[in-house]
């Protein structure tokens, strides 16, 4: 085993302040880690070759002379993270000539696959004075919802955040970590730097470290003459984050809390509100949750801890007589008898900018269930939250991955025994035709998905697939027996097609929906055509729901291509339409829209015993400014004259140019006695504001305005009436004005 080392740099300085050791094999097919990893991980000795990495990483960097003010940063895998040799790593870095500092770097897999250990290490890391790394966050969301309970010293940015062109994922994850790093003091660093515009886009991402090729690539030592300097990492962590086990969510309550009493039925609405805020949350969100006893959690819970599976970063419940892994992909633990949490009602929901926690203890009160009563305390206080959080996380059970090709397991029936295998389901009982092969072919044969599920089992799971449907699904019949179609959906789903199947199924009645589904684990989307119908037991009982799929993406797209089509052509008909009633230069109606909205504003004020007044303003010296200064010069007096009178009208007068150096103004609402003094009014302060002097080109230039003015109804009766006689005003007017 070798290492090599790339430089991280600080952004603002370019100083070098610390390496990453990259692990290296021997040469040939294992020099590549990923092919390393994977033959030791196959051959049962990844604890082996991990120790041997970090080992080959602490002493290569004494022997290519990395010490203190340098860092060293150095990968932990994660399925060995409980049994890292500290002691030994301490050792050898200790021994480094003025010691080396060392940050440990923790990846995703770890924070699903091991959260207890993942927890445990970090806490020996912080011990020793170590820095903790969280690697490659923004690849997947669930580093966002861990991201509280780890406390990192430094996040490392995804490399696509810096070498993609932003969007709303970037923005999301983005968000998450600038609010960490606001709170704690965290270091970002962005890895994928290659060129000045990633390092443009990381500075913009609030980074201020860097690494990528623009540095350097790995190389077996340091940087031969580049500027060194420490790396300062001022996290604001508490002494401890993580509890040990025997300390249970309720104690960490601070003393000062004030503490309820309450009926167990408000405790499930409190718990049903909180698990609204995690879908809410989606994939960047952790929850934790207790039950007491296995019976607690009921068929209704599950149904709802599947959501919750499906739709959040991470799932653990935890309780007396609930297995390690109670649903597919909700984590349990393996409970010490005298555990309290035994004793206690806790659920935790913790996301990026969310946190909150209902804690409880039984009072152990005697008599029915439902009357039971808790003391409890509903807090959003985060630090709480967290360590409550830490607290059930320290004792989830490692997931135990499934061996390659392996069955997925299906879900444990808590009240029920799991559901029956395909191959000794009778499906010939469903269809009506008593087990005749006939039947099981011809469902085998047809190109429509056909499913099964056994309504009476906790999660509806599905005890039946044909071959199309696990076309359709893009997975095998092993890994679809025993889960709910819950897994077909996806956050684009729509909640209403959802909502529609869950009635349906809920009254025993048929259904028909069209929804998105997501096919195989590239959850490519497609357009799924279901039809849900009942099939009753003996006694008329809903048993099972046979349901069929139609894949109609090709005609479900065609259709939005029409509807899209269709909105472009009328949006075209709009801006037509805008352009045949709008001025060209200064963005006003013309005359025939004006005429439109006087006519319109006629009709109300008969209704309203109202006036209305139509002011023709003509612009005096307008031609002059066009003859000295040119034809452009007078469109930007005429635009800053519409603004003008823009500036001085009501919201609900009217304002239009009739072309040239015309323009037209309509005052409604006046009151009909003072309608012609109204009106005369604001034609003399419109004079005013056109007068003033306008700056074009350098040069102040200065027109006046003459202003007819006609008032409804004593003026004409309609539109053209009352332009024809407020035209023959404003001309006397000028002729006045003239001589």
């Amino acid at each position: 085993m070798r290492s090599v080392f790339q430089p991280i740099v600080e952004l603002d300085t370019g100083r070098v302040v610390a390496y990453e050791a990259l692990a290296r094999g021997p040469q040939g097919p294992l020099e590549r880690p990923d092919h390393l990893f994977a033959a030791a991980r196959e051959a049962g000795r990844l604890a082996e070759l991990d120790a041997a990495c970090r080992t080959a990483a602490l002493q290569g960097a004494l022997e290519a002379g990395l010490r203190a003010p340098l860092t060293l940063f150095v990968n932990v895998e994660p399925e060995v993270l409980d049994r890292a040799p500290m002691e030994d790593l301490l050792a050898i870095a200790q021994a480094a000539p003025g010691g080396l500092r060392v940050v440990l770097e923790i990846t995703e897999r770890a924070l699903a696959t091991r959260p207890a250990e993942l927890l445990r290490t970090v806490e020996r890391v912080r011990a020793v004075g170590w820095g903790v790394a969280v690697d490659d966050v923004g690849a997947e969301a669930l580093s966002l919802a861990f991201m509280p309970l780890l406390r990192p010293d430094v996040v490392k940015l995804d490399l696509r955040l810096v070498q993609e062109r932003p969007g709303p994922a970037i923005a999301e994850i983005m968000n998450a970590v600038n609010a960490h790093a606001e709170r704690t003091g965290a270091v970002v660093l962005a890895e994928g730097i290659e060129d000045d515009a990633h390092l443009r886009m990381a500075r913009a991402l609030g980074a201020r470290l860097g690494q990528g090729w623009l540095f350097g690539r790995p190389d077996p030592g340091p940087v031969e003459g580049a500027a060194t300097g420490a790396l300062v990492l001022s996290s604001q962590r508490p002494d401890s984050v993580t509890e040990d086990a025997d300390v249970s969510p309720f104690a960490c309550l601070p003393v000062d809390v004030p503490l309820r009493e309450a009926p167990k039925a408000l405790l499930i609405e409190l718990s049903k509100q909180l698990e609204r805020e995690a879908l809410r949350l989606g994939a960047a969100s952790v929850v934790a949750a207790t039950f007491q006893e296995a019976r607690h959690l009921t068929s209704a819970t599950t149904l709802r801890y599947r959501d919750l599976v499906e739709r959040t970063g991470f799932v653990a419940a935890l309780g007396e007589g609930l297995p390690v892994e109670p649903l597919p992909g909700l984590r349990g633990a393996a409970l010490d008898p005298a555990d309290p949490i035994r004793g206690e009602w806790d659920v935790t929901v913790l996301g990026p900018h969310f946190a909150a926690a209902l804690l409880a203890r039984d009072l152990g009160d005697e008599g029915p269930d439902a009357e039971r009563r808790f003391t409890y305390a509903l807090t959003y206080d985060r630090d709480t939250v967290v360590r409550a959080t830490a607290a059930l996380l320290a004792r989830v059970a490692p997931r135990q991955e499934p061996l390659p090709h392996a069955p997925r397991p299906a879900a444990v029936g808590l009240a029920t025994p799991a559901p029956p295998a395909a191959d000794r389901f009778d499906v010939g009982v469903l269809v009506g035709a008593t087990g005749d092969p006939l039947v099981h072919g011809a469902l085998a044969a047809t190109p429509s998905g056909v499913s099964i599920v056994d309504v009476r089992q906790p999660d509806q799971p599905l005890v039946y697939v044909n071959p199309a449907f696990e076309r359709l699904a893009g997975l095998a019949r092993s890994e679809l027996l025993g889960r709910n179609c819950r897994f077909l959906q996806g956050p684009d789903t729509d909640p209403a097609a959802v909502a529609a199947v869950r009635r349906a199924v809920e009254a025993g009645e048929e259904c028909r929906v069209t929804m998105l589904n997501h096919r195989g684990p590239d959850r490519t989307p497609w357009w799924n055509e279901l039809h849900l119908a009942p099939v009753a037991g003996p006694d008329g009982t809903v048993t099972h729901y046979i349901g069929t799929q139609v894949d109609v993406t090709a005609r479900v797209e065609a259709e939005r291509a029409l509807v899209q089509e269709r909105d472009r052509t009328r949006g075209y008909l709009a801006r037509i339409e805008e352009l045949a009633y709008t001025d060209p230069l200064t963005g006003l109606p013309n005359r025939r829209r004006l005429a439109e909205q006087v006519e319109t504003a006629l009709w109300s004020a008969r209704a309203r015993d109202e006036a209305v007044a139509v002011l023709f303003v003509d612009l005096v010296g307008f031609k002059g400014v066009n003859d000295r200064l040119g034809h452009a010069a007078g469109d930007e007096l005429l635009v800053a004259v519409a603004e003008r009178l823009r500036g001085r009208l009501r919201r609900h007068d009217l304002l239009a140019r009739l072309g040239g150096d015309e323009f037209l103004v309509a005052l409604t609402g006046l009151a009909e006695a003072t309608a012609a003094v109204e009106a005369r009014q604001v034609a003399d302060e419109l004079t005013a504001v056109i007068a003033r002097p306008v700056v074009l080109r350098d040069r102040e230039v200065a027109v006046r305005a003459s202003i007819g003015v006609s008032v409804w109804p004593g003026d004409g009766t309609d539109f053209p009436a009352l332009l024809h006689s407020a035209d023959l005003r404003m001309y006397a007017t000028r002729t006045g004005a003239d001589r």
